[in-house]
């Protein structure tokens, strides 16, 4: 029998873990739970507790400061702590005072029953069922895959500096080149999988170390570094030897996505994204491909389906500026992709429609006419500049709907923030400056940000100044160095990478364009 405690100060948390392991460990466990580090200090004094779930921000005393108590008090407790921030100070922290692993929420149903099994099998062993010295082991080997793992997850979507410069010290990375390959592999049974794993970490690291990020039983991601260049030829043979030892020993199904060659930390992302893209374009008689040998007319749909998800996510934030910067691109690139005028109507009244419904979702009382009209307008006409016109119009008519809907509920904190940032794209602009500016802290101000917002803090600033540059190459004749300096970049080679991975063509292209 294991007691275990689940400390949260959300009731949901607890019930939704408990309903978990009241289905997986039956007549196994004795649960305890508790609202505050307080209630879980109290409990932890009067029972022998196994195994506690504790979350790390909680009103009073916080889950860091009454794991740092239990670990004094009941050294021998297994403790998994929880948090909504994938932050790699807060995971070393709870590593250093002694926790047993670090989850983020929001978890899945089989990563809480994984982990309560490893921490039965550790209490098992400080029982004195198994050998303390293979524990400690075990442990560490668990550590660090996380931790690459949080790694990888920072680089491509959090963006956010200080916590990847962490991680690069950590692990003991100076500046580097680096690439991403995403993995997709076929036939893996969920029941071997950690000793999949293990296979797969000794083949990705035969060579040269990488961090690995398994996705899930047949998903990986791997971020390969080297301090010096290295050349696509010399990368390709090591993939293929990859490739041929996991068909070997793990899988026979593998499709391979390789990015290419970067050395700027700015573009984890971007480069990320390559992989993905080379990855969903293997086949079964092509199963590495590498986005630099991807032909151009390729990654043109790519930049389209790129300019479309940006479409639909500044409808959804009601973003009339970023609608207009990315229709104009999406258009372009729609026009030049597809010649068929069928094919464009399509696409079109398919944006259309989900542009209305995006709307209705969050304003249920939206209707208008001109949607009913659709179809049959775009069928009587051939004219392209007419149709992209009246496209143009119902989008921007949605947009204006979302956004006077999201001025009345918008929280006061993130406008006033939106409003700063606005009236200062040419200033440097840091989270915790903006944490200070509103008197809450940083923390909080980025999880604040990213559900209302939909993007985090710092991927809305870059969006924010490259719409801006955009406008300022349409509306004006300043020289791309002035564009540059206007909108807080002092690297106009910078600016020009970053605004061609955003919008696939370089600051001049796109002046060419509007």
């Amino acid at each position: 029998m294991y007691n275990i405690l689940l400390t949260d100060d959300e009731q949901i948390v607890i019930d939704s873990i408990s309903f978990i392991i009241n289905n997986n460990f039956e007549g196994q466990v004795k649960i305890f739970t508790a609202l505050s580090g307080t209630q879980a200090l109290e409990i932890v004094t009067r029972n022998d507790i196994d195994i506690i779930f504790m979350d790390i921000n909680m009103p009073g005393i916080n889950g860091l400061e009454t794991v740092s108590c239990i670990t004094k008090l009941k050294p021998e407790t297994v403790i998994i702590m929880l948090s909504a921030f994938d932050n790699f100070q807060y995971a070393q922290e709870a590593i250093n005072i002694g926790a047993f692993k670090y989850l983020t929420k929001p978890f899945n149903k089989n990563t809480i029953i994984q982990t309560i099994r490893t921490a039965m099998d550790v209490v098992d062993s400080k029982r004195g069922n198994k050998n303390i010295e293979s524990e400690l082991n075990k442990k560490l080997d668990l550590v660090s895959p996380i931790l690459e793992s949080d790694f990888i997850y920072s680089c491509v979507f959090n963006n956010n500096k200080s916590d990847i410069s962490k991680y690069f010290e950590y692990f003991n990375i100076s500046d580097c080149s680096f690439y991403f390959c995403c993995i997709e592999l076929a036939n893996i049974s969920v029941e071997n999988n950690n000793n999949v794993q293990t296979k797969i970490r000794e083949i990705f690291n035969k060579n040269h170390k990488c961090f690995l990020s398994f996705v899930n039983s047949n998903k990986i991601i791997a971020l390969f570094t080297t301090p010096s260049p290295r050349k696509i030829e010399e990368i390709k043979e090591e993939i293929k030897t990859i490739n041929t030892e996991l068909s070997i020993t793990v899988s026979s199904g593998i499709k391979i996505g390789v990015s290419s060659i970067q050395n700027n930390k700015e573009l984890f992302s971007a480069t990320y994204n390559e992989a993905i893209f080379a990855q969903n374009n293997a086949t079964p008689d092509n199963k590495i491909v590498f986005y630099s040998d991807i032909p151009e007319s390729t990654t043109k749909t790519q930049n389209l389906q790129e300019f479309k998800n940006q479409l639909i996510t500044r409808i959804q934030q009601g973003d009339k500026i970023g609608l207009q910067t990315f229709f104009e691109l999406y258009i372009s690139n729609l026009f030049e992709t597809t010649k068929d005028l069928n094919s464009i109507k399509n696409e079109l009244f398919e944006l259309c429609i989900t542009a209305k419904n995006i709307t209705q979702n969050i304003t249920q009382e939206f209707s208008t006419n001109n949607f009913d009209n659709l179809f049959s307008f775009l069928i009587s006409q051939d004219n392209l500049s007419v149709i992209k016109s009246h496209t143009n119009d119902m989008l921007l008519e949605c947009v204006t709907v979302i956004a006077s809907k999201k001025q009345k509920i918008e929280n006061p904190i993130i406008s006033k923030i939106c409003s700063y940032i606005n009236q200062n794209l040419s200033s440097d602009i840091s989270l915790e400056q903006m944490a200070e500016y509103t008197n809450v802290s940083s923390f909080y101000l980025s999880k604040l940000f990213k559900e209302e917002k939909g993007v985090t803090f710092i991927n809305f600033i870059t969006d924010k100044r490259l719409e801006e540059a955009q406008k300022l190459l349409k509306e004006t004749n300043l020289s791309i160095k002035e564009i540059t300096a206007k909108i807080g970049y002092n690297d106009q080679n910078y600016f020009s990478r970053i605004f061609k991975n955003k919008y696939g063509i370089t600051p001049s292209e796109a002046r060419t364009k509007l």
